[in-house]
């Protein structure tokens, strides 16, 4: 699978910017708003944004049940931010219906950081990727306050009141960071997930 087709969910959220990142590291892009369009990819990316606001539009437009079934069935799928919000399996400060994908057994801590006054910016280590440490964007993020036996943590805050909040994550073919990879022009993140969706 030279160049495998990855969609980006397209409801709400910073599409183009992932859609850049993909295309850097030698995948294909397509926008996910149907379920006629999540059939024909051979991966997903879930990106930053509002994550109720994103999880309401999948339940009105009658995408959430394709989406959950997609995951279940093997699709690999990375969320940054919001999309990390989607994939867990449980969310704290979240809205009392708020429905996610599950793909990944973790609890997630919605706007952890603290508001958008509160984002910030820090170098994370993070032996999945080669390439030295990683400058992190946050914004209004969340973190991984706990983590099933099953989930690999990749990255975590070392410096300041956040230090060791778990913030990159993999289990099987899912992928969730809290930070925004594709706003830094680091392509290391994406790369990592292209080579799980050839591999997938």
């Amino acid at each position: 699978m030279n160049a495998p087709l990855v969609g980006v969910l397209s409801l709400q959220g910073d599409v183009r910017e992932h859609e850049r990142a993909l295309v850097s590291v030698g995948a294909r892009t397509c926008r996910i708003r149907t379920e006629g369009e999540l059939s024909r990819v051979d991966g997903l990316v879930i990106p930053g944004g509002e994550s109720t606001t994103m999880s309401m539009l999948a339940v009105r437009t009658g995408l959430m049940q394709p989406l959950v079934d997609a995951v279940r069935g093997g699709l690999p799928v990375y969320g940054s931010c919001a999309g990390l919000i989607m994939l867990a399996t449980r969310v704290l400060d979240g809205r009392p219906d708020q429905q996610t994908l599950g793909a990944l057994d973790v609890t997630v801590r919605r706007n952890a950081f603290g508001r958008q006054v509160d984002s910030f910016e820090c170098d994370l280590d993070m032996p999945a990727v080669p390439g030295g440490p990683m400058h992190a964007v946050f914004i209004r993020a969340p973190w991984v306050e706990d983590c099933g036996p099953g989930v690999e943590v990749l990255a975590r805050v070392e410096d300041g009141p956040a230090s060791g909040r778990i913030v990159a994550v993999r289990q099987g073919k899912a992928l969730g960071t809290a930070f925004h990879p594709e706003l830094t022009g680091d392509g290391r993140v994406h790369a990592l997930f292209v080579e799980m969706v050839r591999h997938g």
